[in-house]
């Protein structure tokens, strides 16, 4: 080496200079790819298919890497070695020495890690071209290098046959759906609103047994058919005196066969007959579980009962969809319907019976939904007895007051979301 002409030497030098470039960049790019992606992409894609294949044990691809990296570090310090004492003597050593520790830094090592962290795919898939036919050259070496580091690690106490664990948790989903490219709020909003499917029952968003639209089989047919004219919806659930002895749920096409039929086949016993039977639900069913039993069971509507058999309230397959999609109706008059009425920012007038959930929706608020169901379940927890005129109280930053009583609950309230001053406002006024 000592003959060889500096020319050659420094085309040596710059050619393993590139090479360590390569193998930093490599590293950086292979550590840098986003692991999902990356199963996406392996689909279709050569590179990302060798690129998976190489993570798939690690401790082989950095044993790789690392070996032509220190390898290259190794001969450029000789050469530079040579060059700086044919060129300088033995002070040569000193100063290239400092050089070659400024061009390693720049040009094969924070440069290239910096553009393989920019575009870590690029560099990846071409990388694993050329590192697979490497780790296959140099296997033993490798081999032997991953023996001696495992065991070392093994002496700490650190497994290094652990596969690592990519799944995702349901907040890490969360934050990925928040952050995720090529998207819309409504979309964003559905795929979050899915996750949350499991943290609510079916007793959270079931219509309240009090709300219960159904035919008594009781009644005449003239009140039956009064009914079925107003109610609106498609099933309706049909019962002897009580809802806790129901019959079944009745769909409404099987009504018009009835009046297509001539009036005097529009009968008690004929609705039982064209009824079908009950289903029912337990109210702590997840909403997940629950839209997946409808799909099972091949049902939309169920009725929602509790420990002891005592239905509570009844539960649609379109309750649960706009959980996931928001409603269906959200003009004015749907909102005044719902018993939900904006008077000016902040302040709504509210019937009692409606839900904290629908509440927090409507106005975009934070009532605590951990307890009681209804606003007027919220106000009576509170104050521990039913007032006998209307009151005043703080909840948490709302301001609620009653507005109309009754014997058993508070029919309609006022509510008003408070501004919390900060800290240091709050001192100054002190």
């Amino acid at each position: 080496m000592n003959d060889a002409p500096i020319g050659l030497l420094f085309s040596i030098l710059g050619g393993l200079l590139i090479l360590s470039a390569f193998f930093s960049s490599s590293e950086t790019a292979m550590m840098s790819l986003n692991r999902y992606r990356l199963d996406h992409l392996k689909k279709n894609h050569r590179g990302a298919r060798k690129a998976h294949k190489l993570l798939m044990r690690p401790d082989r691809l950095i044993g790789i890497i690392l070996i032509g990296n220190n390898l290259t570090h190794i001969l450029c310090s000789a050469i530079a070695t040579v060059i700086a004492i044919r060129l300088y003597g033995d002070a040569g050593i000193f100063f290239g020495t400092l050089l070659l520790t400024l061009v390693v830094l720049i040009f094969a090592e924070v440069t290239p890690k910096t553009v393989a962290a920019l575009h870590p795919e690029g560099i990846a898939f071409f990388s694993s071209h050329i590192l697979r036919p490497l780790l296959i050259v140099f296997y033993p070496f490798v081999w032997l290098v991953n023996q001696l580091s495992n065991g070392l690690l093994r002496i700490f106490g650190i497994n290094p046959d652990k596969s690592r664990d990519d799944s995702l948790s349901k907040d890490e989903l969360r934050t990925v759906v928040g952050i995720s490219s090529e998207k819309t709020p409504e979309h964003e909003n559905m795929l979050i609103n899915i996750l949350d499917l499991e943290e609510i029952t079916v007793n959270d968003i079931m219509v309240p047994r009090n709300e219960i639209v159904g035919l008594n089989l009781d009644d005449d047919t003239g009140i039956l058919l009064d009914i079925i004219i107003n109610c609106g919806y498609t099933r309706v659930p049909i019962y002897r005196g009580d809802i806790n002895h129901i019959e079944g749920f009745l769909h409404m096409k099987n009504v018009s066969r009835l009046l297509r039929a001539g009036g005097e086949g529009f009968t008690q016993k004929a609705l039982k007959r064209f009824a079908r039977e009950p289903y029912f639900v337990p109210k702590n069913t997840p909403l997940n579980k629950q839209l997946l039993n409808f799909r099972l069971d091949r049902r939309r509507i169920g009725l929602v009962v509790d420990e002891y058999g005592e239905i509570e309230g009844l539960v649609t397959l379109e309750d649960i969809l706009e959980e996931i999609v928001g409603n269906f109706t959200t003009n004015k008059a749907e909102d005044e319907k719902l018993g939900i009425v904006k008077l000016k920012h902040n302040i709504f007038e509210i019937d009692g019976s409606e839900t904290i959930r629908d509440i927090n929706k409507r106005a975009n608020w934070d009532l605590p939904t951990g307890g009681p169901k209804t606003l007027s379940g919220v106000v009576l927890e509170h104050l521990e007895n039913i007032p006998d005129g209307n009151v005043s109280l703080e909840l948490e930053s709302y301001r609620i007051e009653t507005i109309e009583l009754s014997d058993k609950s508070v029919s309609k309230l006022q509510v008003k979301k408070l501004l919390i001053k900060n800290k240091h406002e709050t001192d100054n006024e002190s």
